[in-house]
């Protein structure tokens, strides 16, 4: 592997979307141009963005220039962790496939905001029934 490599991974979760880059190096995430700690503060459980490199035994071993957009915090630490993993898999296909899958990392969380239906107040909340 040259210096110049990255592998590179899209992540998404909720309505955020996270590119991630790998270049080998020191263990240093940056997202958006700021640390992880400066974007997310405590916000986020920065542990659960670090585990595709726990999983994985790569602590360390890689930068990560992230790029995320739309969402929460919520969504956005979890895109960040999707495409971590996705990056992770195209570094080392073989090695990284079953324990990222096994924690399952690879799988794209479905879970969205359902959306609101008319007459409703919210996607299920029904105006208070009056009788007389």
């Amino acid at each position: 592997m040259t210096s110049s490599a990255f592998f590179y991974g899209t992540g998404r979760r909720k309505t955020s979307v996270a590119r991630v880059r790998l270049i080998t190096g020191e263990g240093e995430i940056v997202v958006n141009g700021r640390s992880l700690e400066e974007h997310f503060g405590n916000a986020a459980d920065l542990g659960e963005i670090m585990m595709p490199f726990r999983v994985t035994g790569t602590e360390g071993r890689y930068n990560a220039l992230v790029k995320v957009e739309g969402g929460g915090y919520q969504g956005q630490a979890g895109a960040i962790r999707h495409g971590l993993a996705r990056a992770l898999l195209q570094s080392d296909p073989d090695a990284a496939r079953v324990p990222l899958r096994h924690a399952g990392l690879l799988t794209r969380d479905p879970r969205m905001k359902e959306r609101k239906k008319y007459g409703l107040k919210r996607a299920r909340k029904a105006p208070q029934y009056t009788k007389r």
